[in-house]
């Protein structure tokens, strides 16, 4: 038998560390709609350490919410290193939150190309006195696989940047 780690239990190990730190997290989302900050605030009391979520899923909210500037999606693309840094960047900027993670990505079925295909997700992580971080991911399946598996990285990688 296999234990699978939950969302939720996810969810719950990343908001005891960000209590036990007085910390409090921001998500910026593209391609996960909301997802993250869905299993996030299914932890009760989460409201002592989430401050908010951003859905940017056009480029325009990206900028208009996030301050990303234009040039760096016209640049580099809405999935993309630049991108996603600059997400988490003005999450933090334009929230009280200490930390942060954004998502960005190609969750198909559709959307994809040679160079990005289906299930190309960008993730970064940024705040606590550490310089920002994203990393690439290819993920597979369906929509939905996609979309789970980037939520679930998400919140490993946050985790992860504490060394706990």
């Amino acid at each position: 038998m296999t234990f699978q780690i939950t969302n939720y239990d996810l969810a719950l190990k990343l908001g005891n560390i960000l209590q036990l730190r007085k910390l409090h997290c921001a998500t910026a989302e593209s391609c996960t709609g909301g997802a993250l900050s869905a299993a996030i605030t299914e932890i009760p009391g989460s409201s002592k350490w989430f401050d908010r979520g951003f859905i940017v899923y056009t480029n325009e909210s990206k900028c208009d919410l996030l301050s990303v500037p234009s040039s760096v999606i016209m640049i580099n693309g809405a999935v993309s290193e630049e991108t996603v840094c600059a997400m988490a960047e003005g999450a933090i900027n334009n929230s009280k939150a200490d930390v942060s993670i954004a998502i960005t990505g190609i969750a198909g079925p559709s959307g994809g190309s040679c160079e990005k295909p289906v299930g190309t997700v960008w993730i970064a992580w940024s705040g606590d006195s550490k310089p920002t971080f994203a990393q690439c991911y290819l993920f597979s399946g369906d929509r939905g696989a996609i979309r789970q598996q980037a939520v679930q990285q998400a919140m490993e990688g946050l985790i992860k940047r504490f060394k706990i």
